[in-house]
């Protein structure tokens, strides 16, 4: 970013308003005004060996390509198909969800995003037969929304736009401004950016007068993010003010309620409440209005609801959601004000585990959030959550074949189970509310967008994995880096200076909350007091992050910003903030230097507040980023999952298995079981104490359970006794 420029030509624009005609030929990446941190332009980083590596790669030969079967195809149901329909190239009805529609530009997305690292000419020319599809489906005054056109092609007179809030139209706009920019952005190609154009052009003229209840507050919003990266994209100022006025009108909603996160005006908010995806999508939206804009409104109630989330409302995996079902506020004395809530944030320390929800899309939700919440401030505690959640509650998600995948996410799987859910335990190629899959796919064919960030004289790592970044950085010139590593599985990276540019620059390279006693050495010679103890201070450039934001705005926003790395949190001064922070190294670097960063990785047992009722006197297990779970086939035949206990003094041994669920860090260790009882059908029975006998166990990460066939699984694992009890 930073002043790079791509030049395309100028592209004629068939639309109803004269400033549609002609998108600007200087198409950059956008710098945000109040960003802190950058981050790197699609195709300057692409992943080496290694596990993202691995990863990216299944997305790309995998995942997409069955994807793009399953769109184009009509097995299971219709997404270019109701395309196809709405613009008269075939007779038929409407089928599936409403929100398809934005199935569909997830998926170009992801492809789009993946052409950034692999040229393919022929998936780019599938990619321009499906927009031509799209292009001709759309109405001339710019309307998408394949439910109600379709039903206007067949004669409907009550078809009309934005009649109903849950009909998803502005999360398909949104996901459409989005997929357009990506696209534009790694192709140069503008025929689905002229599709998003005249679609924003639509949306405005529809905001021009009294908006019908529905733009006011459209559920899952992810038209803010949209219509930033539409901003971005194209440098057109009416994105963002068409962004800025769609938030504002959620302040009018009369009625509305927590599941949508409409009950109180969003400035009032302090907790995360209903439809976690929802949730997360608003606050990565208002990270995003924030960014471009620095209004301190967009930011202050993100420093509360993050604390909320971080302390009270998330799983130990990074996952979000806890409830299927619920209502919200919880025993709230006012009945009227009271939601029903379904895929939700429940109340606080409210987090069970067989039942919990955790949709996918909820996981890269906080993902999305907590990168936003990174560039704004370049604290390090928020990429841990982006860690966090990448390696854990969203690659759970799909399958070690990259074609299966699940909805919702549990940390407890029994058989059998005690109620009836609406989602399977096994993962499934297919799904009713397929909006999952195509978000992994954009979200893994991103990831190496995520690795690396940039500002003034420093490169950011945050991610660690085999990669290489060549950039341009301002007032130093072409960089090239490479990264090498065994990460997760081991804490040991080195990064090698293949072309240093011109003047000194600074490396900040991220040392998680977990990792304690990390090392650096520069050409083999330790860096003295190289990892602080406590996160930088930050927000030292004026104009630049929440703080220069804050100041520009005649605000101080100590109460939102207190949130950093390495200091106690003023909104909840109970608690310490885990000490993530960035290491830097600023120097002259010649073309052969090279860092090498040892992160120790034990095994860590971790316990939960008290209060989290489900988890009590119960541990789970994590080394470095990667939670483990204890899955059934890693028993004995004669244990039951149930039956199983850690002792407080057990001992896990690391051990690399490579012909194990596609080469992973398992954990061996000896826990404790318990004689099976059959409970026939009772509630209660009376204790008996039993002698429990040793059992060899393996852990393994949770990412990869359920790759066996049908089992059970469990991460939280009771304990067999306490020191000193």
């Amino acid at each position: 970013m930073s002043g790079i420029r791509r030049i395309f030509p100028a592209v004629l624009v068939a639309a109803p308003c004269a400033w549609l005609a002609i998108v600007p030929c200087a198409v950059f990446a956008r710098p945000s005004s109040f960003a802190r941190v950058e981050p790197v332009s699609p195709g300057e980083v692409h992943w080496t060996t290694g596990f993202w590596a691995d990863r990216f790669e299944l997305c790309r030969t995998q995942t997409i390509p069955s994807l793009e079967r399953l769109m184009v195809g009509t097995n299971y149901t219709h997404f270019l198909r109701n395309f196809e329909v709405a613009a008269g190239v075939v007779t038929g009805r409407h089928r599936g969800a409403p929100f398809n529609d934005g199935e569909l530009y997830k998926w170009l997305e992801a492809a789009s995003a993946s052409l950034g690292i692999e040229r393919d000419s022929a998936l780019e020319a599938r990619l321009d037969r499906i927009i031509a599809v799209i292009a001709k489906a759309q109405r001339p005054d710019g309307y998408l929304h394949t439910p109600v056109l379709i039903r206007q092609r067949q004669g409907d007179p009550n078809a009309v736009p934005f009649q109903d809030r849950n009909h998803f139209e502005l999360y398909n706009l949104g996901h459409l401004f989005t997929a357009a920019a990506v696209h534009y952005r790694v192709t140069g190609r503008t025929n689905l950016l002229g599709v998003a154009v005249r679609a924003a052009a639509f949306l405005e003229q529809t905001l021009a007068g009294d908006a019908p209840e529905a733009a006011r507050s459209a559920v899952c919003p992810s038209h803010y993010m949209g219509l930033v990266d539409l901003y971005r994209a194209t440098g057109q100022g009416r994105y963002l003010a068409l962004a800025r006025k769609l938030f504002a009108l959620r302040a009018r909603i009369s009625e509305g309620g927590d599941d949508n996160q409409d009950r109180l005006p969003f400035e009032q908010q302090t907790e995360a409440a209903g439809h976690a995806v929802r949730a997360n999508y608003l606050y990565a939206g208002a990270a995003d209005l924030f960014l471009e804009t620095g209004d301190p409104g967009f930011w202050q109630p993100l420093g509360p609801i993050w604390t909320n989330v971080m302390r009270r409302k998330m799983y130990v995996t990074g996952g979000c959601g806890a409830l299927y079902d619920g209502a919200s506020p919880d025993g709230a004395t006012d009945q009227k004000s009271i939601t029903r809530v379904h895929q939700a944030y429940g109340r606080n320390y409210q987090l069970p585990n067989i039942t919990a929800h955790n949709e996918t899309c909820a996981n890269i939700g906080n993902v999305l959030w907590n990168w936003r919440m990174f560039l704004a401030t370049g604290e390090a505690q928020f990429m841990d959550v982006v860690e966090l959640a990448l390696y854990n509650s969203v690659l759970s998600g799909v399958s070690l074949d990259g074609t299966n995948y699940f909805y919702t996410n549990p940390l407890r799987v029994t058989d059998p189970m005690p109620v009836e859910l609406r989602w399977p335990r096994q993962r499934a190629p297919f799904l009713s509310s397929f909006c999952c899959p195509p978000n992994l796919a954009r979200t893994l064919a991103h990831s190496p967008e995520f690795a690396y960030a940039k500002s003034a004289g420093t490169i950011w790592v945050n991610l660690y994995g085999g990669s290489e970044l060549t950039t341009e950085l301002e007032g130093v010139g072409k960089l090239r880096l490479t990264q090498e590593t065994e990460y997760p599985w081991s804490g040991r990276v080195r990064f090698t200076v293949r072309e240093g540019g011109t003047n000194a620059f600074a490396m900040k390279l991220r040392i998680p909350g977990w990792a304690k006693g990390a090392a650096l050495r520069v050409n083999l010679r330790p860096v003295a007091a190289g990892i602080p103890s406590a996160g930088e201070p930050g927000f030292e450039q004026g104009g630049k992050g929440a703080a220069g934001a804050a100041s520009a705005q005649g605000s101080t926003m100590s109460a939102s910003v207190g949130i950093g790395a390495g200091r106690s949190d003023p909104l909840s001064p109970e608690a310490e903030v885990a000490a993530a922070t960035y290491a830097e190294i600023r120097r002259m670097w010649q073309p052969g230097d090279f860092v090498d960063l040892d992160l120790p990785m034990p095994v860590r047992l971790l316990e939960a507040n008290p209060l989290v009722e489900e988890t009590l006197n119960q541990v789970a297990v994590q080394r470095g980023p990667v939670v483990y779970c204890l899955e059934s086939p890693d028993l004995p035949g004669d244990v039951r999952l149930t039956d199983v206990a850690v002792p407080a003094d057990a001992t896990f041994l690391a051990r690399f298995d490579r012909r194990l669920l596609g080469g992973v860090v398992v954990l061996d260790a000896t826990l404790l079981a318990k004689p099976a009882r059959a409970w026939a059908g009772q509630l209660y029975r009376e204790f008996r104490p039993t002698a429990l006998k040793p059992v060899r166990v393996s852990l393994i990460p949770y990412a990869v359970w359920g790759n066996r066939g049908r089992s059970e699984m469990t991460v939280w694992l009771p304990l067999a006794s306490r020191p000193g009890s």
